[in-house]
This record gives structure tokens, C-alpha cells and sequence, in this order.
């Protein structure tokens, strides 16, 4: 099914209007023929009627849809839009009066037939100028309307609607019921005409210039009525008078009515537009202020609009804007006073007695503007304006002027509200600051948090002889605790478990660094003992001072079913034996990684090794678990580990490791969050 193209109402109205107004001229001016021929030309007057109405709503939807879709055209430009049809009607008039005036009395002044042709052309340019010029009346009466202007509105619409059709009823002009209609008309568009809300919002340019324009729309309305008026007296001349109708009248008296209302009010508030443009921008400035913050911006651009606003609200000559750095006053920035002014003023106010006194008995919740009379050769009157964030102040406002009692009641209110909103604005603009940076600082953690994750194995070094699990979870978004294995041969396998001393961000960075060191240092083939050596003097190059790390390494023998262990300050592990059906802590001493950081340190490392068979347990872990309190700030402790290991020496490692973990958060308690980090891996020969 083909598409239909779209209908423009705009278009199709205007296009209407035109064919409507050729079939008006052609039907009067076959009716003329017939009269000049003493001919029935068999044409009603009800037709002639028809198409004059139909002619008016045509125009009036072209109208209604052009203002509606230019609906951001502000008050000045509707305004010379009506002025400008005006002229351009009035001016065709005046041209066809000078052409008749240079036929002067040949033939062709007298034919009738060119004079209704510009009769016709006559009467639509009056129809277009009206029905437009009242459309635009409509727009400025409904300006911020309120239900009754509406109804209003809706009643003079509904009463020009009849007058349209009024000449079908009453084909007599200006009896008894024509006049009582007209004046029932009159008295709506005077009601309607004091709906001027939109003249305040003009500027003092914008209202002389729409003197002018209404000035125009008086002239052009006054000329082309006239005009009207010498129609209706020689109605003669045309078979049928298109004038003489009730609607183009009464629009008439409402383009009029309107127009001169508006010249009169917006002539009246000549002398106070100046004070409502002050009002005006003073609530400019104060929504700029309320408007100017946004993340990563400089706080600096609220405070220079601050200035100008203040000084746009008092008229100051001068004015800076002091801002305390690291408890030294600068000014920032100034406006219309030279470098040698400002050192005198700066000097004069620092000086003062009164400001001393000022600053000294408030704090800075409670200080007030503050305005002094100053004895300077330029400058007589000075206002001090705090400027308050978080309870501290953060610089002040000064102004100054060249006259004595400069700033009255009404400037100051303003200006104290211009620097409250500023101050609120520069606190917004800190916090927004800080939320952002928290979140970028939240971001990163959250991806050192996943590096960190990847520096944990996942998957553990075993072989049949036994299985193994672990687990890890740092008490903020990263942590210290670290856990590896590796494979040296077919039958020996190294596990390692560290812990680093403090936790968050410094710990990862460490976990990391002990990461790379157990790496490098186990493809050597070390013994636990030398292993611990070479990594203490590694880490002490690189290790902060206040850092150390402790650790547990053990290497599996599972051909000789034997493990050797060193322990550099690290909680002992637990070691459950089969056979005695009994788990006891590891005895082997060692001091931490990064604690003593000389050749001494190879006195204080242990290394022994152990059997094992199969059945047996071997639990590590670090402190965070003994170390984990309840609400009764009792710890969890070793003892606790035994048992559960004990009781449950059965199980898995993996079952084993969620026994142990679940637990722990359940003495714990609370919110079942952990103080500190903490892991544990879990090896079971099997």
C-alpha cells in the first residue's frame, strides 16, 4: 500500500486561503457583470458569506499554526511580526491610493471591475493583518496564564465564532442587535487587555523599541479602519460590502484596544525598568551561582561570579576578593583598582579597629557584612563580606565606593545571599571533588583487588600422594596475605604461606614483591633454611622500615614421606598424626623476614624435617584467624583450631577448610566481619 505524504497543516491552510479568496473575487466580480448588464447573475449572497468565513479560518489556521511552531519567539519579535504586516498592508493601501491618484479621471480610474479587484485585495490584506495581529495578542494575554484568563479567552473565542456566522441571522449592519454584539465584544477585549504580564520582562532597549512597534499597529490599524469606514459609506460601488462584517470589525476593536493598552503600560514603566532589570539580574547571577558546579571545575569561577554579581547588585567602584592560603591572605582577584589603590586600601582595612574588632568577636558561622567609612582619597565607603565553607573562613569580599554610606539595607541582604549561595556552591564543589576522588580511589582498589587475586595461585601444585586447598580473604579491598606452591621435581613439592605486617594497599604492594622473591629464590633448589636467608636479605633492600613479612615454607618429599620446614615469625601450623589420633603445633622458632636486616640474621633460622604418613593433616594459616575476636573481645585461639581439626580430621580439605571458615565468622558474630586479613591452606596425605 503506497505511503501517503504528510498533510502541513501550515501549507494546505495557506494554499486554501487563496484558492477561497480568487473564488470570492470571481464570484463578486461575476455579480458585478450581471448588475452592470442588468443581468440575474444567480448568485446568492449566503455564497459571498461562505467564502468570506471560510476565507477568516483559513487565515486564522495558517496564523495559529505559525505562532505555535515559532512558539520560542520571544516578546519583542511577535510584537514587530504584528507591526510588520501592518506596515506592509497599510503600505499597499497607500500605494493603490497613489496609482488612482495618477490615473487621476481617465476611463480607467472608473471601471468597476478593477476597483473591486483592488477592493478584494484591499480586504484580504485588512483579514490577514487583524486575524494575525489578534493571534499575537492571544499569545502575550496567555503569558503566564491562570485559569480564569483561560476561560476568558475561551468566551471572547466563542463570541467571535458567532460573529463570524452573525451575517447569516442579521444581514442588516449597525441595528440594534449588530451595535449590542459589537459592545458585548468591545467590553471583552478591554477585560482581556489588562492581561499585560510580559511588559515587566522587557528590558529598557526592548521597551522603546515596542513603543515603536505599537505606535506602528496604532498607525496602520487607524489608517486601514478609516479606509474601512469609507467602504461601508460607499458600499454602492461593490455588490456586496466585505467590510461589513461583525468578526472584522471586533477584531478591529480588539487590535486597537490591545495595542493601546500596551503602549500605555509599557510607556508607564519607562522609569522602573531599571530597577526591574537590577532585580532581574540579581536572580540571574544568584541561579548562575546556584548553576556554576560542576566536578572537576575550579572553585575559582564561583568566587569571580560572586564578584560580579555583587558588584552588578550594588554598584560598587571597585571591589577584590581575598583568599586565605595556608594562613596568609592574598587577593585573588579585583576588579577597576590599580596595583598602588590596592596596596593603600589593603593596608587601611588591616589597620582598621572596627574590622580587628569585627573578626575577633564572632565566629565565623556569625559574622556579618560589615561596612566602614574609610578615609582614602578615591574611596570613602567600604563593605566586608565573609565568606564562610564548613565553618571556616575561607577569604573575604570587599567592595568599595566613592561616596559616604554607599551600600544601603537592601544591597547588603543581597549580597549576604550572593556569598551564602557562593559558599554552599565552593562546599558543593569541594564534596563533589572529594566524592569523585573516593570514587576513582574506589575504582583502583577495586582493580588492585583483582591483581591481587591473580598473584594467588589458582591452581595448586599436588600429586596423588596428597591433596590440598587454601583459601585467602583480605579484611579491606586488598591485603597481605600470601600463599604459593611449586613443583621441583616428580616427588617434591614446595608449599610457602607469608603474611605481611599491617594490611590494605602497602601489604599488597609487599604480598606482591614476596611473591617475586619466592619465585626466583625456589628454581634454585634451596633448602627451607637458606631459602629464608636469601629472602630476608632480598626483602630488606625493599621492605620499608616499618614493614616486615612472616612466613612458613615447607618442602614435600612424598617418595620419602617427609617434609622439611622453616619458620621466619609466622603463626606455627598444625599437624595432625593418623596414628595418634592427636594434633599438636609444629615447634620450630624463626624470626621475620625484614625484622633484622644484617648477616646476623642467619643466627635466628631454623630448619628441621619431619615425617609424615598417610592420613595425616598438616593445617596452616595466619594470625588473622587465632586472632579474630567475638563481641566479648575473646580471641578464636589455637586451642580452637586443634579441636576442630581433631573432630573433623575425617573430612577433606576442602570440607575441612569451610568447617574451619564457617566457624570462625560464627564466633565472630555481629556482622561477621573480620578485623584483619587471613588465610589457611590445608594439606591431607593420603
Amino acid at each position: 500500500m503506497p505511503k501517503l505524504p504528510a498533510i502541513h497543516i501550515g501549507k494546505l491552510s495557506f494554499l486554501l486561503a487563496i484558492l477561497v479568496w480568487l473564488a470570492l473575487l470571481f464570484v463578486d466580480l461575476v455579480r458585478l457583470f450581471g448588475k452592470i448588464n442588468n443581468m440575474d447573475a444567480g448568485i446568492a449572497q449566503e455564497f459571498t458569506w461562505i467564502l468570506e468565513a471560510l476565507f477568516f479560518l483559513m487565515i486564522y489556521f495558517f496564523y495559529q499554526y505559525r505562532i505555535a511552531k515559532d512558539s520560542k519567539n520571544d516578546f519583542l519579535e511577535l510584537i514587530w511580526r504584528a507591526a510588520s504586516t501592518g506596515i506592509f498592508a497599510t503600505g499597499v493601501y497607500l500605494l493603490i491610493q497613489i496609482f488612482y491618484f495618477l490615473l487621476g479621471d481617465t476611463k480607467l480610474a472608473g471601471d468597476p471591475f478593477l476597483r473591486n479587484f483592488f477592493y478584494h485585495v484591499h480586504f484580504a490584506l485588512i483579514s490577514i493583518f487583524i486575524i494575525s495581529t489578534s493571534l499575537i495578542w492571544r499569545s502575550l494575554i496567555l503569558y503566564q496564564k491562570s485559569k480564569q484568563v483561560v476561560k476568558q479567552w475561551q468566551t471572547y473565542e466563542l463570541i467571535l465564532l458567532g460573529c463570524l456566522f452573525f451575517v447569516f441571522f442579521q444581514p442588516v449592519s449597525f441595528d440594534y442587535p449588530f451595535l449590542f454584539v459589537l459592545a458585548i465584544t468591545i467590553l471583552m477585549a478591554v477585560v482581556l487587555s489588562v492581561n499585560l504580564k510580559w511588559i515587566p520582562y522587557l528590558t529598557f532597549k526592548e521597551k522603546w523599541k515596542t513603543l515603536l512597534f505599537l505606535f506602528f499597529i496604532l498607525l496602520c490599524a487607524g489608517l486601514l479602519f478609516f479606509q474601512t469606514n469609507r467602504f461601508l459609506s460607499s458600499s454602492e460601488m461593490y455588490p456586496i460590502n466585505l467590510m461589513d462584517n461583525l468578526f472584522l470589525i471586533s477584531l478591529f476593536f480588539f487590535t486597537i484596544i490591545y495595542a493601546f493598552f500596551s503602549f500605555l503600560v509599557t510607556l508607564f514603566n519607562l522609569p522602573t525598568s531599571s530597577v526591574f532589570e537590577q532585580k532581574l539580574t540579581e536572580a540571574i547571577n544568584f541561579q548562575r551561582l546556584s548553576q556554576s558546579i560542576k566536578p572537576d571545575e575550579n572553585e575559582e569561577q564561583v568566587l569571580d561570579i560572586l564578584l560580579d554579581s555583587c558588584m552588578s547588585a550594588s554598584y560598587a567602584d571597585g571591589a577584590w576578593l581575598e583568599v586565605t592560603r595556608e594562613q596568609e591572605i592574598e587577593i585573588a582577584q579585583a576588579r577597576f583598582i590599580d596595583e598602588k589603590t590596592k596596596k593603600e586600601l589593603f593596608y587601611l582595612l588591616e589597620e582598621n579597629s572596627v574590622k580587628k574588632q569585627w573578626l575577633a568577636e564572632h565566629i565565623p558561622d556569625h559574622l556579618q557584612p560589615l561596612s566602614l567609612k574609610i578615609e582614602h582619597s578615591k574611596y570613602l565607603t567600604a563593605l566586608i563580606v565573609p565568606i564562610v565553607v564548613n565553618k571556616s573562613l575561607i577569604g573575604q569580599l570587599v567592595l568599595f565606593k566613592e561616596v559616604r554610606d554607599g551600600f544601603n539595607k537592601e544591597m547588603i541582604n543581597i549580597i549576604s545571599t550572593f556569598a551564602r549561595q557562593a559558599s554552599i556552591a565552593v562546599e558543593n564543589h569541594r564534596l563533589l571533588n572529594q566524592a569523585v576522588r573516593n570514587e576513582r580511589y574506589q575504582e583502583e582498589l577495586k582493580i588492585a583487588q583483582r591483581v591481587q587475586k591473580s598473584l594467588l595461585p589458582s591452581k595448586l601444585d599436588h600429586n596423588e600422594t596428597f591433596d590440598i586447598c587454601a583459601y585467602s580473604n583480605a579484611a579491606d579491598e586488598v591485603g597481605g596475605d600470601y600463599y604459593d606452591t611449586f613443583q621441583l621435581d616428580e616427588h617434591r613439592f614446595v608449599i610457602i604461606i607469608g603474611d605481611v605486617s599491617g594490611k590494605g594497599t602497602s601489604a599488597a604492594f609487599h604480598m606482591s614483591q614476596m611473591k617475586g622473591i619466592f619465585h626466583s629464590l625456589i628454581q634454585l633448589n634451596l633448602s627451607p633454611s637458606e631459602f629464608m636467608i636469601r629472602a630476608n636479605a632480598a626483602l630488606s633492600r625493599c621492605l620499608e622500615r616499618n614493614h616486615f613479612i612472616t612466613a612458613s615454607i615447607f618442602i614435600i618429599d612424598t617418595h620419602q614421606k617427609t617434609f622439611c620446614h622453616a619458620r621466619a615469625g609466622h603463626v606455627p601450623t598444625l599437624m595432625y598424626q593418623n596414628h595418634l589420633k592427636k594434633a599438636e603445633y609444629l615447634g620450630i622458632d624463626g624470626l621475620g623476614l625484614g625484622i633484622l636486616r644484617n648477616i646476623q640474621y642467619e643466627n635466628h633460622v631454623e630448619e628441621k624435617t619431619f615425617t609424615f604418613q598417610n592420613g595425616d593433616l598438616l593445617v596452616l594459616f595466619t594470625d588473622g584467624i587465632v586472632e579474630a575476636k567475638n563481641q566479648q573481645h575473646q580471641q578464636f585461639g589455637f586451642e580452637r583450631i586443634r579441636t576442630l581439626v581433631e573432630k573433623n580430621q575425617s573430612k577433606s580439605p576442602r570440607e575441612m577448610q569451610t568447617i574451619l571458615v564457617d566457624a570462625l565468622h560464627e564466633f565472630v558474630g555481629g556482622d561477621g566481619m573480620i578485623d584483619d586479613d587471613y588465610s589457611t591452606v590445608i594439606v591431607k596425605f593420603i
